[in-house]
């Protein structure tokens, strides 16, 4: 997959090309370049001019959704990332609360995004993942911390358990379907149960996240 990002001098055409490619692909992955140009208005040599292959419009929705992920997380984490030693005092914001902010915030981006789920498991995988990769350093920090603490279960690698958690957030969200609504609030609560905190514990940070 193409690493040439938008960067600061893309132009609103090159964006929104990008913002209907978040919903053309989000409704049916496998759609192509002609579906996106007819989605945005434009002829499809405008949408090649700026990017010569699907492979290069997937690299550029995977570094928008990557750099989005990224924020919240930076937002959610602030204060919870002092060392272990400073946060078994109570320094910094628990794990679980950290956490639950995190995927709180996350919620409306994972349902933009959710077709990660299905690019990740297709060609562009590899390179999806590689994209990913220091947001989910990060999060195997926070559950590392968390596990030191004793907030989170050490039933599985802090990395892997970190993966598995956040990845399901992805997952609950494109359940959410107007015959069958999820909030927020489960999706906080089910990754905490994953992440190992007691059921009482995650049903309270999950009601103070919803409002």
């Amino acid at each position: 997959m193409p690493s040439r990002p938008p960067g600061p001098g893309s132009t609103a055409t090159e964006q929104r090309i990008i913002d209907i490619a978040v919903e053309v692909l989000g409704a049916r992955p496998d759609a192509g370049m002609a579906d996106v140009a007819a989605a945005a208005g434009v002829v499809r040599r405008t949408v090649y001019g700026y990017f010569p292959t699907r492979a290069d419009l997937v690299a550029a929705l995977a570094r928008r959704a990557v750099d989005e992920i990224g924020a919240v997380l930076t937002t959610a984490t602030s204060d919870a990332t002092a060392p272990a030693d400073t946060a078994a005092t109570g320094d910094a914001v628990p794990a679980d609360a950290a956490w639950a902010q995190f995927v709180t915030e996350l919620w409306p981006v994972a349902h933009r995004y959710r077709v990660l789920l299905v690019l990740r498991r297709g060609e562009y995988g590899a390179d999806i993942h590689a994209l990913l990769r220091p947001v989910e350093d990060r999060l195997g920090e926070l559950v590392r911390r968390g596990q030191q603490t004793g907030t989170f279960g050490d039933h599985l690698p802090a990395d892997v358990l970190a993966q598995l958690a956040w990845s399901a957030v992805f997952t609950i969200a494109d359940g959410d379907r107007a015959d069958r609504p999820v909030e927020v609030a489960a999706a906080v609560r089910s990754t905490l149960l994953v992440l190992g905190v007691a059921p009482d514990r995650a049903r309270a940070l999950a009601e103070v996240d919803e409002h």
